[in-house]
């Protein structure tokens, strides 16, 4: 047997040691962030399964996915994502029979660990005038989804805030105070906005899926300010957040120590060389490597221990330009063999 398949196989063994409890298919996040799917589709792109071509969300509907993540930029100046934007996406997705997470960036531009710029109009702010500003602010949007008929399903309160949010008022490690009461102000919003509509669940995401002992720091923490969410998200980019037996130990830790749900918010693989054109990678980045990578970590996923994995999430699977390369889609615009990973699970 050569190394790598070893390897695959091992990974397979050790997640079948932790069975998950029956878990209704409905309870499962099979998840894709197609933010920037209507912006293509506007701009022309004809996405195609099998040669056919399809609108994109039918696509991922026909396999078996059911949830569509979507972010929320302030007041974008050169990407798409803004309200008006993302409520049309939400619609025509809701639609198609999918369920919405809604992911605030609180940011005009990319919020991530190595940035999380005030949106232009909270510049200057003092912390008890930027709290307010998101309580308001994500009330009035949330208000905005509900009265359009597309509440979300749940909300991400920050993107990737194992570094904070809204810096430099909510940077950590320094800011620990004024970081849980703007994640607190942004709960308070989705609660005060949803009106009598069901409370959307709520969604603290960080990118630490293969790093056990930072995701305890952050977590233990968050949880000493009493702040009142529902779900754990990582992130889980093989090529910076470790291993699969990384992911493994953190899920299996992660289910153990908090006993709340847990979705991989964010994953994705190449199909053509990219991260590992230097150094050998966990798999091959071809359209089958791409494949058996989603295959790993959903296994991981649903080996949580106490049926606590609920879902996987593909970061941009309808992206162009260069990073088409982690996408489902080939340079013609075709399906990859990684759109039929759920297949198994979902069709008759």
């Amino acid at each position: 047997m050569k190394p790598k398949s070893f390897a695959v196989c091992a990974v397979f063994l050790a997640a079948c040691a932790f069975p998950a409890p029956a878990v209704r298919a409905s309870d499962y996040a099979v998840g894709a962030d197609l933010s920037f799917l209507k912006q293509a589709e506007d701009r022309g792109v004809a996405f195609k399964d099998h040669g056919e071509v399809k609108p994109g969300l039918l696509i991922f509907k026909d396999h078996g996915y059911n949830w569509i993540r979507l972010r929320l930029f302030h007041t974008p100046t050169r990407l798409p994502n803004n309200l008006e934007y993302t409520m049309a996406l939400a619609k025509a997705a809701r639609q198609q029979g999918f369920k919405f997470l809604l992911n605030y960036h609180y940011s005009d531009t990319w919020a991530d660990p190595g940035k999380q710029f005030l949106p232009k109009a909270w510049e200057n702010m003092s912390h008890p005038q930027l709290v307010a500003a998101v309580r308001e602010y994500t009330k009035q949007t949330i208000i905005a989804f509900r009265e359009a008929g597309v509440l979300p399903d749940m909300v991400q309160i920050g993107n990737e805030v194992i570094n904070g949010m809204l810096w430099p008022d909510g940077k950590l490690p320094d800011n620990w105070g004024n970081f849980a009461e703007l994640i607190k102000a942004g709960i308070e919003g989705v609660d005060t906005g949803r009106g009598d509509q069901p409370r959307p669940r709520i969604m603290i995401h960080i990118d630490r899926g293969g790093d056990k002992a930072k995701s305890k720091w952050f977590f233990d923490k968050l949880h000493s300010y009493g702040v009142n969410y529902d779900v754990m998200g990582q992130s889980f980019y093989p090529w910076w957040h470790g291993s699969l037996f990384d992911l493994r130990e953190n899920l299996i830790f992660m289910a153990n120590e908090y006993k709340k749900d847990i979705i991989v918010v964010e994953a994705a693989y190449n199909w053509k060389p990219g991260e590992y054109a230097k150094k050998p990678g966990p798999f091959p980045e071809t359209p089958e490597g791409q494949r058996q990578f989603l295959e790993e970590v959903n296994r991981m996923v649903m080996a949580t221990p106490n049926g606590l994995g609920k879902g996987v999430f593909w970061w941009e699977p309808a992206v162009g330009g260069g990073l088409n390369r982690r996408g489902f889609f080939d340079d013609n615009s075709n399906a990859l063999p990684v759109m039929t990973v759920f297949d198994k699970f979902t069709l008759h």
